[in-house]
């Protein structure tokens, strides 16, 4: 895997991090705001230094749908939210697009 890729997976999962932790954050959940922080920054790093290999709107788009769906995982299998059909269709959709934006990027 080209480095790039690497930090831009990287990337990702902080993504996922600090959207995670937005969701405690709060009067008082001080330890979730300093995650949320650090999340965040390093998230913003990774991708910027994923974009010196990857175009910016590849990238982007990678680490927003990276994101959303280790969101949503977390929020349906940790938080027991719920999920429609439809949803789920569209997440797998995502899925399947983010996938095919590796597979036909730039060797």
């Amino acid at each position: 895997m080209q480095i790039g890729w690497a930090y831009l997976m990287v990337a990702g999962i902080f993504e996922v991090g600090f959207t995670t932790a937005m969701g405690f954050t709060g009067k008082g959940r001080w330890l979730a705001e300093a995650a949320f922080l650090v999340c965040i920054v390093l998230s913003f790093t990774f991708l910027q230094m994923a974009t010196k290999t990857i175009p910016i709107a590849i990238a982007y788009a990678v680490w927003t749908g990276i994101g959303a769906v280790g969101t949503l995982l977390i929020s349906t299998l940790l938080l027991k939210q719920s999920l429609s059909g439809a949803q789920i269709g569209f997440v797998l959709l995502l899925i399947v697009s983010v996938t095919g934006l590796k597979l036909t990027g730039a060797p």
